[in-house]
């Protein structure tokens, strides 16, 4: 089993810590490369790079008399730098030059760790999916048992759909390393672009082409939109597994540990806990993504109306979607398949997932679809009844064989051609090479 937990390295990224780590960084950068254009002298460089630092404690204390963070944070780096260089720190800055910067770098390295998640959880699903290629079972529509497919085909689809997960993260990383620090109102009145190009150069980002004091929402509410539909994708597939895993169905389990109990009440309950919690944190992000689109509104250059919202949604959001995809990991990797149940179930409907393979070769016979269909259907029907009435044996294919007008387009040795799983299974290698699987 995989025992990987990046939740705390999740958490450290959005800590007040590392977000005053990387505000250092940033003013640092600028002072850099404003000295190498003359403005800063060298020796107040020196200065500045060798005493630079903040305590997170103090910063606190000088916001409760200011209520304004970055200027508290200046304040406490510059105490520490001294005279005369600490004049030059956060020199034709604005705060949103530094904390949207900031930002940024923050989501980016939150997008490194949900990356690496997909990657493991694809190759959890991809070891399923070929141990199960060609294990049978009932494939459902509308929760209604319809044509065979393999459970190996499902893994399969789960793959697919979270290797689009693994693009939307790529994608959306990308969208949104995007630095800025061109001022109060995006002019870059008081610092030059090279600035602003060589911090987000350093710093793994690119510069905003034209922005207003912040970096425009919509991209962060792409970003979460993104972390919101990979949400979805793992309900999907929780959900999948809680229906799996009811009671008169069971061909699929999560893993029940020795100790574990299920139920305060009735000691017989293994449920499928997991799934469900999963179900119901996928909505938690869906509604973040709603906060982060109600975000992109603004007032002309710059509101706050966005901040608070903020501070709680994209590390809530990195931290849970984290915590989600290394949980499913765990749940498909100790996934308890039940093969025989599978069968068991897919015998329920007495062979009638065969109706369309023979309402086709009726149809290719040269009878009209209508002509065909009534035919299939007279004999499924009959099937329900027998099923019904406890006869097991007048299976569809019985009930077929009995049909004159049938027989007078398909013979015994036809019928048992069209009616056998290899039938449905022949282009499942097919789909697991399109897949790379």
């Amino acid at each position: 089993m995989i025992q990987r937990y990046s939740r705390a390295e999740m958490r450290e990224i959005w800590s007040e810590q590392r977000k005053l780590e990387i505000w250092l960084q940033i003013e640092l950068l600028a002072s850099e490369a404003l000295a190498a254009q003359g403005l800063v002298p060298k020796k107040d460089f020196a200065q500045m790079k060798s005493r630079a630092a903040f305590a997170l404690e103090r910063c606190k204390e000088l916001e409760r008399t200011l209520n304004h963070d970055v200027i508290a944070f200046t304040t406490n780096v510059a105490e520490n730098i001294g005279a005369p260089a600490s004049r030059w720190l956060h020199f034709g800055l604005t705060s949103s030059d530094v904390v949207d910067t900031a930002f940024a770098v923050q989501m980016v390295q939150s997008a490194d760790i949900l990356i690496t998640d997909v990657k493991a959880l694809r190759k959890v699903i991809a070891a399923q999916a070929r141990k199960h290629q060609f294990t049978p079972m009932i494939g459902r529509s509308h929760g209604i048992h319809a044509e065979p497919t393999t459970f190996g085909m499902k893994m399969a689809l789960m793959y697919d759909e979270f290797g689009r997960a693994l693009q939307r993260l790529e994608a959306a990383q990308k969208a949104i390393a995007i630095g800025k620090l061109s001022g109060a109102v995006g002019t870059s009145a008081h610092l030059s672009p090279k600035v602003e190009a060589f911090v987000c150069q350093r710093l793994g980002l690119r510069p905003a082409p034209i922005a207003t004091q912040v970096v425009q929402r919509d991209l962060h509410a792409e970003f979460i939109g993104t972390l919101a539909l990979v949400g979805a994708s793992i309900e999907r597939w929780a959900t999948e597994f809680r229906h799996l895993q009811r009671t008169e169905v069971l061909e699929a389990e999560e893993y029940f540990a020795v100790g574990q109990k299920g139920s305060s009440a009735m000691p017989h309950k293994r449920n499928p806990i997991t799934g469900e919690r999963l179900t119901g944190l996928a909505r938690v992000l869906r509604g973040n993504a709603v906060a982060a689109l109600e975000n992109v509104a603004l007032w002309h250059e710059r509101d706050i109306s966005h901040s608070s919202v903020e501070r709680i949604i994209f590390p809530d959001s990195c931290t849970l979607l984290d915590y989600m995809l290394v949980t499913l990991t765990k749940l498909t990797e100790g996934l308890i398949v039940y093969p025989e149940n599978m069968k068991r179930n897919l015998a329920l409907t007495l062979g009638m997932w065969n109706s369309q393979t023979v309402l086709l070769a009726l149809i290719r016979k040269g009878l009209t679809r209508e002509e065909a269909y009534t035919l299939v259907q007279r004999n499924a029907m009959k099937t329900w009844q027998a099923k019904h009435e406890g006869n097991a044996q007048a299976d569809f294919k019985t009930q077929l064989l009995g049909d004159p007008d049938v027989a007078k387009h398909l013979s015994r040795a036809e019928l048992d051609r069209l009616c056998n799983l290899e039938f449905h299974f022949k282009q499942v290698k097919a789909r697991f090479k399109k897949l790379g699987l």
